[in-house]
């Protein structure tokens, strides 16, 4: 069982001495954006060798789907190239073809498989930069840190919350692509080399199969209760004017594929909530909804606050979000005092094994199955027979709960003497 107690050792270059990487070594490609182009770059990728670099851009903060407007491939032997898979969408079955049986490298790949996914490009195999990091025991896992840490060069960053909708793209834009990347494999072998000398890259090999398989989670029930500013309501009613409203936007964003915010800000929700207008003059008095935006949608504003205000008792959202699982951990000393402790030692067994092992906790274990183990996890704790029954029955709900074996070969062995019952 490996110990990292020197995780970076043999792989750091000193800041200091970190060259700038302003611009890719052979230019920056020009973007493909005809099916006759994105054939061509399908044919020259499945020539090269090794990995594929990938990475995708969307315009999270600007629309409301999280589509790829631009995707940047790299491989050993091909180079660089830059799709626009908007007007190519349904021309890139040669490239999946070309792509899809290798082994794809990304940085923070859950964020860019989902999108990806949509276009029918998926990897047989990943590895992922910055998860491999985290196991590594890096401190600072964005990008451009571990390819300064890792390979001594600089990355040329500040365009990744751009509207990547925009089109043309600019220059600068583009150029900032290409960098994204540009060192990518080489950051790969850098990581994979530091996950071996540390014992780590079957561990790393598990976390990776299981982002890559993973489907996008469903959306969660009442979404509209994380609202900013929705905790200054008091009354049910008021939240209902917050339900309705928030719904109404959702429908027209996803409409007009535009970011929520950019059509209603949260603040104006909350604000219609506590003010309740009865007029669409009274509504237009309120900040936000008087702005030329949002007059045209006037009536759908006000319709959904005379929906919540006429809306029958029993249809009203309680006061408190309904949970699946746990309650908060603040209400468990006063719920289950018993509990409560059993999570104060496991915590305490998980942070001992992230410091022994240079893992962050949360990719240790997920906090949330944790927690669930620690409330009611287990039938009974008190009627638990010996240690080894107890092993058994933690191995069991880890498992049932998505638990990789790494980490349950880690984790089962503490949790079970951390939650063995202790005498009064």
């Amino acid at each position: 069982m490996p110990v990292a107690d020197e995780p970076e050792k043999g792989h750091i270059v000193e800041e200091s001495t970190a060259e700038p990487l302003l611009a890719p070594a052979d230019g920056v490609p020009p973007v493909l954006v005809t099916a006759a182009e994105v054939a061509d770059a399908a044919a020259k990728i499945a020539s090269g060798s090794g990995p594929l670099a990938v990475d995708a851009e969307r315009a999270s903060g600007f629309r409301y789907s999280a589509r790829a407007y631009l995707i940047q491939l790299r491989r050993a032997g091909a180079g660089t190239f830059l799709v626009d898979p908007i007007p190519v969408t349904d021309a890139l079955a040669p490239l999946a073809e070309a792509i899809n049986d290798l082994e794809w490298v990304l940085h923070s790949a859950d964020q860019d498989l989902p999108g990806l996914a949509e276009l029918g490009l998926r990897p047989a195999r990943l590895f992922d930069t910055e998860l491999g990091g985290r196991l590594a025991g890096f401190e600072r896992v964005g990008l451009a840190a571990m390819v300064e840490r890792l390979l001594g060069r600089a990355l040329r960053k500040g365009h990744g919350a751009a509207d990547w909708s925009t089109r043309p793209l600019p220059d600068e834009w583009l150029n900032y692509a290409a960098l994204d990347v540009e060192l990518l494999l080489e950051l790969r072998d850098e990581v994979a080399a530091a996950l071996d000398e540390q014992g780590k890259s079957d561990w790393a090999a598990q976390e990776f199969e299981h982002v890559r398989i993973t489907e996008p989670s469903a959306p969660k029930p009442d979404r509209w209760r994380r609202t900013s500013g929705i905790h200054t309501l008091r009354r049910a009613r008021q939240l209902a004017v917050v339900r309705e409203l928030w719904t109404a936007r959702d429908t027209l964003a996803r409409a007009r594929d535009v970011a929520p915010a950019r059509i209603l800000p949260d603040a104006a929700i909350v604000s219609a909530a506590t003010a309740d207008p009865k007029t669409i003059a009274q509504l237009r008095t309120l900040p936000v909804f008087g702005g030329p935006r949002q007059r045209r949608y006037s009536r759908d504003w006000l319709a959904a606050v005379e929906q919540a205000r006429t809306m029958p008792d029993s249809d009203l959202p309680p006061l408190t979000q309904p949970f699946d699982g746990p309650p908060p951990v603040n209400r468990w000393e006063r719920r289950d005092p018993t509990a409560a402790a059993r999570l104060v030692r496991a915590r305490a067994a998980m942070g001992e094994l992230s410091t022994t092992h240079a893992i962050p906790v949360e990719n240790l274990l997920s906090p949330d199955l944790v927690r669930r183990l620690c409330w009611d996890g287990l039938p009974d704790y008190d009627k638990v027979g010996d240690e080894s029954e107890l092993s058994s029955a933690i191995d069991g709900f880890l498992k049932s709960g998505g638990a990789r074996p790494w980490q349950r070969e880690l984790a089962v062995s503490a949790l079970t003497e951390a939650l063995t019952p202790r005498e009064p």
